[in-house]
């Protein structure tokens, strides 16, 4: 895993669970509604030190060069699948992205509390300071090519559908050739399952495959902010998420989050005894 450059002035550290409140929080006062109304989407992730790179590029090699000979084959052998004759080519790329085919999408969400226990579900890294990404996808938006924020402006959004997405761009090769300079822009899968709606998931999209959102970030840097959250307050983080409810029971409804759930609950903290067998859970 490639690592994360240097510090800049939108780097910060979060020194304590209610600093950490304040920085997930910034600059989301909109003064024209006279609400607190985010602009921001988040990407929590385990380790400080990875970058925004996508499973298609660390795939390696020449990677986007196999980007449709995927999806190709995906929607060739997923024909069993609910996915309606009509799909278009954005249905297709967000299915494949949820169940783990490498493509140049990457997960975000709404919720900054999400992105959150994505920092802190795996116990393993809890030795590693973790890192959430906060990107103004609203300004983000601005840097779109005409004929795409002009999709945006009639439907009156800042975010793409899959619907919206198809008649203005039918196809990946469409959106690679729509501009010479490289662009994002934020899709809203189709609700596949309970998963995309607990999580409130959206995905970024590069304008090719070699983009990284990474290095073009570091050029816009008006448009992101990140937390470092130090190891040592991972485990007060989690415990928080898990009284709040932010748990895999939730965010990945069925027996497999269920049982992440459980094995997180009652694994050692720190060196302590892991939780006695018979210990009450909430609920």
């Amino acid at each position: 895993m490639a690592t994360a450059t240097s510090p800049t002035a939108n780097d910060f550290v979060a020194q304590s669970w209610q600093h950490l409140q304040d920085l997930l929080f910034r600059e989301t006062w909109d003064a024209r509604l006279g609400r607190y109304r985010s602009p921001f989407v988040y990407r929590g992730m385990r380790s400080f030190g990875y970058t925004l790179s996508t499973s298609l590029q660390r795939l390696g090699g020449n990677y986007d060069t196999l980007e449709h000979h995927l999806l190709r084959n995906f929607r060739k052998y997923a024909r069993d699948t609910t996915t309606p004759p009509s799909a278009t080519t954005w249905d297709w790329l967000a299915l494949a992205q949820h169940h783990g085919l490498p493509t140049r999408l990457l997960d975000w969400t709404y919720s900054p509390y999400v992105a959150l226990h994505f920092a802190t579900d795996d116990l393993n890294a809890y030795h590693q300071d973790g890192i959430i990404w906060a990107l103004n996808y609203v300004k983000a938006a601005e840097h779109l090519p005409p004929i795409l924020r002009e999709a945006l402006a009639g439907e009156g959004s800042n975010v793409f559908t899959t619907e919206l997405l198809a008649p203005t761009l039918p196809s990946l090769l469409t959106l690679s050739n729509l501009q010479a300079e490289p662009f994002v822009l934020f899709l809203e899968p189709p609700s596949l399952d309970a998963r995309i709606v607990h999580q409130y998931a959206l995905f970024s999209l590069m304008s090719t495959p070699q983009a990284m959102l990474h290095t073009w970030l570091m050029q816009h840097p008006e448009l992101y902010f990140r937390i470092r959250l130090p190891a040592r307050l991972k485990w007060e983080v989690r415990d928080k998420l898990d009284q709040a409810n932010i748990t895999e029971r939730v965010l990945m409804p069925g027996l497999e989050g269920l049982s992440r759930w459980l094995h997180r609950h009652y694994s050692a903290a720190q060196g302590r005894p892991a939780t006695g067998e018979g210990a009450e859970l909430p609920g």
